[in-house]
C-alpha cells in the first residue's frame, strides 16, 4: 500500500468513527457541559489529569480555558495535574506512580469541583485512582474514555459522566477526544458568556 492510501484510509476511519461517535456522545457532551458551567458559575475549578497523548488532551482542555477557547473572555480556573514534574516524579518515587494524580486531587480538590479524566481504555490505574479520590472529595467526574469502559466505567456515579468513544483504536479514540474537548470549551463559553465575537 502506498503512502497516500495509508494517509487516505486513516482520514476515512477517523470520519467513520467520528460520525458514529455523535449520537451516543451528544446527550453526554452536553449534560457534561452543564456540570462544568454549574461548577465555574459557583466558584469552583476544573481539575484535569490523563496520561501520555490523555496528559497533552487535559494540559489542553486547561489551556483553552485559563487563556481562551474562540472568543475574548474572564480566564477560567482550570488546573492539569500533569504538568508539574517535581511533584510527579516525588509521589512516583516515594508513593506510587498509581497516587501521582489522587494525591494531588486529595490537596487541591474541593466539593463542587469537577475532574475531567482522561483514559483511552478506561483502565489506567492512576486514573482509576484519580476518579476514586474526586469522589472521595465530593468532586463531579467527567470521564472521556473508549474501548469498553474499563474499570473507570463501574465508579461513575449518576452525577458523573461518561463520554466513552466508541472505538477499539487508541489513535481514533484520541481525535474524537480532541473534539470532545473543543465541543466542551464551546458550549461552556456559549453557556457563560453567551454570543460574544470569536477572537481572530
Amino acid at each position: 500500500m502506498d503512502a497516500l492510501q495509508r494517509v487516505s484510509d486513516h482520514f476515512q476511519a477517523s470520519a467513520r468513527v467520528t460520525n458514529t461517535a455523535l449520537d451516543s456522545l451528544a446527550p453526554p457532551i452536553a449534560a457534561a457541559a452543564d456540570t462544568m458551567v454549574t461548577a465555574l458559575a459557583h466558584g469552583h475549578k476544573i481539575l484535569t489529569c490523563g496520561n501520555g497523548g490523555s496528559a497533552a488532551d487535559a494540559q489542553h482542555f486547561a489551556s483553552e480555558l485559563l487563556n481562551r477557547f474562540e472568543m475574548e473572555r474572564p480566564a477560567l480556573p482550570a488546573l492539569a495535574l500533569t504538568t508539574d514534574s517535581s511533584t510527579l516524579t516525588s509521589i512516583a518515587n516515594d508513593d506510587d506512580y498509581s497516587n501521582v494524580f489522587a494525591k494531588q486531587i486529595g490537596a487541591l480538590g474541593q466539593r463542587g469541583d469537577v475532574l475531567l479524566a482522561f483514559s483511552t481504555s478506561g483502565n489506567s490505574a492512576n486514573i482509576v485512582a484519580a476518579v476514586d479520590a474526586a469522589q472521595r472529595q465530593g468532586l463531579h467526574v467527567v470521564a472521556p474514555s473508549g474501548r469498553d469502559g474499563g474499570a473507570i466505567a463501574g465508579r461513575l456515579g449518576d452525577a458523573d459522566r461518561e463520554l466513552r468513544v466508541p472505538s477499539d483504536v487508541t489513535a481514533r479514540i484520541q481525535e474524537v477526544h480532541l473534539l470532545v474537548i473543543h465541543c466542551l470549551c464551546d458550549l461552556i463559553d456559549q453557556r457563560l458568556f453567551g454570543n460574544r465575537e470569536p477572537a481572530s
